[in-house]
């Protein structure tokens, strides 16, 4: 896949050389290319912001920079504009695994009071990350793409690694143990312990359906249970 980061401050995503994302970087399972929307301004200052018509606290981004970096873009990513800012369907795992199936995406980091309303007609869709503020769009675009990207093939060594994860399947992660299998008088679950990979899975699985009822009823209540969630609910009440 190929990911174009459109930013004022392409110093940040200096991360994403390291740990999962850096590998798949360097394995050329990601093509991650960042463009400088400053390096795009006409302006002989570079800016790239001026006052709101109208007057209002704080600046806007203008067209003439964030446009021209858009189409720099365009000539080797054949993929949708996506903007992150506040009007934005709010991002969840269902839309980071459709963001994965595609071959190419362009992100748009915004700034300030944000983007000057004539660049939408170059924007393909918007994300939000959530009802909350951020300093700038690349706050959100960090963690969007790092959850497009671990779901790639090859990204990570398996695809057990997230289809178990807490969201992929709608149902919060069961409890994780290692070792020692006793630290403060407090002792690993036996089923974990007995080797027996059937009655893990359904353990598990039932506490993922608790875990989920009491943290995240909102997840639970979406959920559809199968007739196994069910019969392992019984087989395993909330307080075992």
């Amino acid at each position: 896949m190929k990911i174009s980061i459109l930013t004022l401050f392409p110093e940040m995503f200096q991360l994403f050389n390291h740990s999962i994302i850096g590998r798949g970087i360097k394995n050329n399972l990601i093509n991650l290319e960042i463009l400088n929307i400053r390096d795009y301004s006409l302006n002989k200052h570079k800016k790239v912001d001026d006052y709101p018509y109208g007057g209002g606290y704080g600046m806007v981004m203008t067209p003439q920079p964030i446009v021209d970096c858009i189409k720099a873009a365009k000539e080797a990513n054949n993929g949708k504009v996506i903007f992150l800012g506040p009007r934005g369907v709010r991002f969840t795992q269902d839309k980071a695994k459709e963001l994965s199936k595609e071959a190419d995406l362009i992100f748009l980091c915004g700034h300030y009071e944000g983007i000057d309303e004539r660049i939408y007609d170059y924007v393909d869709e918007e994300i939000s990350l959530g009802d909350f503020v951020l300093t700038g769009g690349e706050m959100a675009c960090i963690p969007i793409v790092d959850s497009i990207c671990r779901l790639l093939p090859g990204v990570l060594s398996t695809s057990d690694c997230y289809e178990e994860e807490s969201f992929y399947n709608g149902l919060l992660e069961y409890p994780q143990y290692t070792r020692p299998p006793e630290y403060d008088n407090k002792k690993v679950p036996e089923v974990l312990l007995s080797g027996n990979h059937e009655r893990i899975r359904q353990w598990r699985k039932a506490k993922s359906l608790h875990i989920t009822k009491e943290k995240r009823p909102d997840l639970f209540n979406s959920y559809e249970l199968t007739k196994e969630d069910k019969k392992i609910l019984k087989k395993y009440p909330e307080n075992e």
